[in-house]
């Protein structure tokens, strides 16, 4: 094995370039840099934890055959989130066709409150509900959340209006404050 110098391996830069020139070791080294992160991005639009992995291994395989246009304008760990969303995207495109729901009558500034409801879950059930959302609710509500996307970004993405998105995130967020409440008195119960 060539010696390598330690600082070296923790640069994106002499990562990125190993990772192209086909150096095995610095391949292995980014997989599991940010596997363990993109696994929890491709959770959040998963089902399951079998369709996150399938994600997972298909975003990995699009960041290895892209890497060479990488312009390190943004960290990779952006970048290959970017593509990691998109994979997942992608994947759900070709599972289901992607249904508008058109009922919005009326929007809630309502937010979970975190401190209180969530206080005895743990991450793994908070994203079990989330994963229990309908297909576009889940869809709207990780792109809006998660990535900070505006309604007509996500409507442009999701080929959805922009009151069509907001539709989908009031939905969703409904659907959660419901299920938290849920698991909140469950909690207490148990306590």
């Amino acid at each position: 094995m060539p010696n390598r110098n330690v600082s070296n391996l923790n640069d994106s830069k002499a990562l990125v370039r190993g990772c192209i020139k086909g150096d095995r070791l610095m391949q292995s080294l980014l997989y599991h840099r940010y596997a363990p992160q993109m696994k929890g991005v491709c959770m959040r639009y998963a089902r399951n934890s079998f369709e996150a992995e399938e994600i997972l291994q298909e975003g990995f395989i699009q960041v290895f055959e892209c890497l060479s246009q990488y312009r390190f304008q943004s960290p990779l760990q952006y970048w290959i989130r970017k593509i990691m969303i998109n994979c997942a995207l992608q994947k759900l495109r070709l599972k289901t066709i992607l249904y508008p729901v058109f009922d919005c009558e009326e929007w809630s500034t309502e937010c979970i409150k975190a401190d209180t409801v969530t206080s005895g879950l743990h991450t793994k059930e908070l994203i079990a509900m989330v994963q229990s959302l309908p297909l576009m609710c889940r869809l709207v509500f990780n792109l809006y959340v998660f990535e900070g996307m505006k309604h007509r970004e996500i409507g442009t993405l999701l080929d959805i209006s922009e009151g069509t998105s907001k539709s989908h995130l009031f939905d969703a967020r409904k659907m959660l404050q419901q299920q938290l409440k849920a698991a909140d008195a469950m909690v207490r119960v148990n306590a």
